[in-house]
C-alpha cells in the first residue's frame, strides 16, 4: 500500500512537471521591442480605433495563414495603419503562432504607449505596425548576446566556423525555393558541442532586400559570445550552442521533394508534363485572340490612365481666390519668410487648417503643364521627416506652392540663439539628427523619385510642435529649372559652409554631396556653433577642423555645446562626432551612405571606420571672396547662412532623378 501511494505521488509529480514544462514551452518568450517613430497619437482618436482593429485582425488571422500576414486598416486618411506578423519558420503549430501573436498584440501597446510606429520581437514571432509604409528594413535593430564568452584559446577557431556557417545559412534563406525565406544550419564545433544557426526574412522581401538585411545582421554578430542574435524589422539572424529551434519541424519542410522511383516517378512526370502541354496550347490560342483586341484595349487603357493622373492633379490644385483669402491677399503681416525662390506667407484655410504659402518668383521659365505635373509628383513624396506639399495654385503668372504649416520655425532659429538653444537638450538634438537622417535616406533610396537635396542646412530643417525635424525645399528642383538659383539666373549659388569640395570646386554632385552637408549639420547640432561663424570671426580653424582637433587630441567632449554639459549621453555624443567626421571626408567614396548612417545611429554593433582629416573650407580662399547673405527656407523667418557665389554648376535647389522604385 505504501509502495502504491509512493508511486502515485511520483506519477502526480511527473504529470505536474510535464504540464508545467508544456506550459512554459507554449508561452511565447519575449525578446525585445522598439518604439521607432517618436511620434504619438492621441487616445480615443480614429488612429487608435484603426490600430485596435489592425491588432485584432492580426490575431484573428494568426491561425489562418502560413506564419505570415500583413494588412492595413484605413478608416479615413491620414489615420491609416499598416501591420504584419511573422511566426518563425519552424513554428508549425497554429496555436503556438496564434498565442505568440496575441501576446505581442497585447504587449506592444503597453510597451510603446500611444506611438504611431512600433515593433516587438518574441522567440516565436515578430509583430509590427506603422502609420507609414514599411520602406526601411534595416532600422531599428536590436542585438542580444549571451553573457558567456568562448574561451580565448578556442575563440579564433570558433569565429571562423561561425562566419562560414552564418554565410551558408544566410544564402540558404535568401535562395530558399519554398514560400518562406527561412533556413537553419548546424555545424560541429567539437565532438560534443554543436553550433546551431537560424536565418529568416519576411516572405514579402525580394531576394536582394533579404540578402541586404541578413548581411547587415551578420556583420553585427561574432563577438566571441556563446550565443547572439540580431533582430531587424524584416529579418533576424541567430546562433547558439544549443538547439533553440524545432529541428524536426525544419526537416519536414524541405525546399525540394525527395526523389522517387518506379511507377511514382512515371506518375510524377505525367503530372508535370500534361499540364504544361495544356497550358502551352491555351497560351497560343489566347495570344492569337488577345492580339486582335490589343490595339482597341491599348487606347482605352491610355485614356483611363491619363484620366486618373488628371484627377490626382486636379485634387491638389487650389484656386487663387482661396489662397488670397487664406493669406489676407498676401499681406505683410502674414509674411514669415523670403528667399531666392519667393516669399512665404502663413495662411488659414476656411476649414481652419494652417498652411504655409510659397509664392514663387515670376522669373521661372517652366511651363504651366510641367509645373502642375511636377507639383503633383512632389506632393506624392510623404515622410514624417519631410515638409508635406499639400497642393499648388496656378493662375495667370502666379505659381504658388501650399505646404503644411510648421509652427516652430527652423532649426537654426533655436540652435544658434544663445537663449533658445537651451530648449534643445541632448535627447532632442539626437532625435533631430536621427530624423534628418531618415528623411534624407527616404529621398535618396525609398521614395518614388531619387532626390539629391543639394542645400541641406539648419534653416531648411523645420521643427514641428514636438520638435520633430522636417526637411524643406527637397523638391524645389522639380518646380524650378536647374539653371535658376536666386532671381538672377545667370549665376548659380550654393550655401557656403555646407557644400562638399567636389561640388563647390567642380560642380560635381551626388548623394554623397548631401552626406557631406549632413555631416556639417551634425557637427553644428552637437557643438551649437555655426560652421561659417568661425570664418566670420577670423578664427584660424573652421568648425570641421575644430572637431578634428578635439577628436585627434582625444577630447571630443570639449567640442560639445557648453549648455549641454550638465546632461548628455557620452556614447551618443562621441558617436555623432564620429559620424559627422566620416561624412565630411574630402573623398566622396570615404563617406558613408545615408542607409549606413541610419544604421550607425540606431545600433552600436556597427563597426565604424576611423575618419581622416576632413575637407577644409578655408583652403585657398580670401576673407572677402564673393560672400553674400542668402535665404531659401519654406517657413523660416530669418536665415544667416552665408552663400558663396561661384561660376560652376552649383545651385540652392534639390536635384530630382526620375528613378522607379
Amino acid at each position: 500500500m505504501c509502495i502504491f501511494r509512493s508511486s502515485s505521488r511520483h506519477l502526480l509529480l511527473v504529470s505536474v512537471f510535464v504540464l508545467l514544462n508544456y506550459a512554459s514551452e507554449a508561452a511565447p518568450t519575449y525578446s525585445a521591442h522598439a518604439c521607432t517613430s517618436g511620434s504619438y497619437y492621441r487616445p480615443n482618436t480614429r488612429f487608435q480605433t484603426n490600430l485596435n482593429l489592425l491588432l485584432s485582425s492580426l490575431v484573428s488571422n494568426a491561425t489562418l495563414h502560413d506564419g505570415f500576414y500583413r494588412t492595413n486598416i484605413s478608416l479615413g486618411n491620414p489615420d491609416e495603419v499598416k501591420g504584419l506578423f511573422l511566426c518563425r519558420g519552424d513554428v508549425t503549430t497554429p496555436s503556438v503562432c496564434h498565442d505568440c501573436v496575441a501576446a505581442a498584440a497585447k504587449n506592444i501597446t503597453q510597451l510603446c504607449t500611444n506611438q504611431t510606429e512600433s515593433i516587438i520581437w518574441y522567440d516565436e514571432c515578430t509583430l509590427r505596425y506603422s502609420n507609414l509604409s514599411f520602406l526601411n528594413n534595416i532600422v531599428p535593430s536590436v542585438n542580444l548576446e549571451n553573457t558567456q564568452s568562448i574561451p580565448q584559446s578556442d575563440a579564433s577557431r570558433f569565429n571562423d566556423l561561425l562566419a562560414a556557417t552564418l554565410t551558408d545559412v544566410v544564402q540558404e534563406a535568401v535562395n530558399s525555393l519554398s514560400g518562406h525565406k527561412f533556413a537553419t544550419k548546424e555545424a560541429d564545433f567539437t565532438s560534443s558541442i554543436k553550433l546551431y544557426t537560424l536565418a529568416e526574412c519576411t516572405p514579402d522581401l525580394s531576394t536582394f532586400d533579404c540578402n541586404m538585411c541578413l548581411s547587415g545582421a551578420k556583420s553585427s554578430l561574432g563577438n566571441g559570445k556563446r550565443g547572439a542574435r540580431s533582430l531587424l524589422p524584416s529579418c533576424n539572424l541567430r546562433y547558439e550552442l544549443y538547439p533553440f529551434y524545432n529541428a524536426s519541424a525544419v526537416s519536414t519542410h524541405p525546399d525540394l521533394p525527395p526523389p522517387s522511383s518506379g511507377k511514382s516517378s512515371i506518375s510524377l512526370i505525367v503530372a508535370i508534363v500534361v499540364p504544361i502541354v495544356v497550358v502551352l496550347v491555351l497560351f497560343i490560342v489566347g495570344v492569337c485572340f488577345l492580339r486582335k483586341r490589343a490595339s482597341k484595349k491599348y487606347n482605352t487603357f491610355v485614356q483611363d490612365s491619363i484620366a486618373d493622373d488628371l484627377t490626382d492633379v486636379e485634387s491638389l490644385q487650389f484656386d487663387l481666390a482661396t489662397v488670397e483669402a487664406a493669406t489676407d491677399r498676401f499681406s505683410d503681416e502674414n509674411k514669415i519668410g523670403q528667399g531666392g525662390f519667393g516669399v512665404v506667407y502663413k495662411g488659414v484655410l476656411p476649414n481652419g487648417q494652417e498652411i504655409a504659402v510659397k509664392r514663387l518668383s515670376v522669373t521661372s521659365l517652366q511651363g504651366a503643364v510641367e509645373f502642375r505635373n511636377e507639383a503633383a509628383l512632389v506632393a506624392k513624396l510623404q515622410h514624417r521627416n519631410l515638409v508635406r506639399l499639400l497642393g499648388f495654385c496656378l493662375e495667370g503668372r502666379e505659381k504658388i506652392l501650399i505646404y503644411e504649416y510648421i509652427p516652430n520655425k527652423s532649426l537654426d532659429h533655436f540652435l544658434f540663439d544663445p537663449v533658445k538653444q537651451r530648449e534643445l537638450d541632448w535627447s532632442r538634438r539626437y532625435k533631430i539628427i536621427d530624423g534628418i537622417a531618415r528623411g534624407i535616406l527616404y529621398l535618396h533610396e525609398d521614395s518614388q523619385l531619387r532626390i539629391i537635396h543639394r542645400d541641406l542646412k539648419a534653416s531648411n530643417v523645420l521643427l514641428d510642435e514636438n520638435m520633430n525635424p522636417k526637411i524643406s525645399d527637397f523638391g524645389m528642383a522639380k518646380i524650378f529649372q536647374a539653371d535658376q538659383g536666386q532671381v538672377n539666373t545667370g549665376r548659380i549659388v550654393g550655401t557656403y559652409g555646407y557644400m562638399s569640395p567636389e561640388y563647390a570646386m567642380r560642380g560635381q554632385f551626388s548623394v554623397k554631396s548631401d552626406v557631406f552637408s549632413f555631416g556639417v549639420l551634425v557637427l553644428e547640432i552637437v557643438s551649437g556653433k555655426k560652421n561659417t561663424d568661425f570664418y566670420q570671426s577670423n578664427r584660424v580653424d573652421d568648425l570641421l577642423k575644430h572637431a578634428w582637433k578635439n577628436w585627434t587630441e582625444k577630447t571630443p567632449l570639449e567640442f560639445l555645446d557648453p549648455t549641454l554639459r550638465g546632461s548628455y549621453s557620452r556614447n551618443e555624443v562621441n558617436r555623432c562626432i564620429h559620424i559627422g567626421l566620416l561624412c565630411v571626408q574630402e573623398n566622396p567614396s570615404d563617406r558613408p551612405s545615408m542607409a549606413t548612417i541610419a544604421l550607425m545611429l540606431n545600433s552600436y554593433s556597427v563597426t565604424m571606420s576611423m575618419p581622416r582629416q576632413p575637407a577644409s573650407f578655408l583652403r585657398g580662399r580670401s576673407p572677402n571672396n564673393g560672400l553674400n547673405q542668402g535665404l531659401d527656407s519654406d517657413q523660416s523667418s530669418t536665415d544667416r547662412s552665408t552663400t558663396c557665389s561661384i561660376p560652376w554648376s552649383v545651385n540652392e535647389v534639390s536635384i530630382t532623378e526620375v528613378y522607379p522604385r
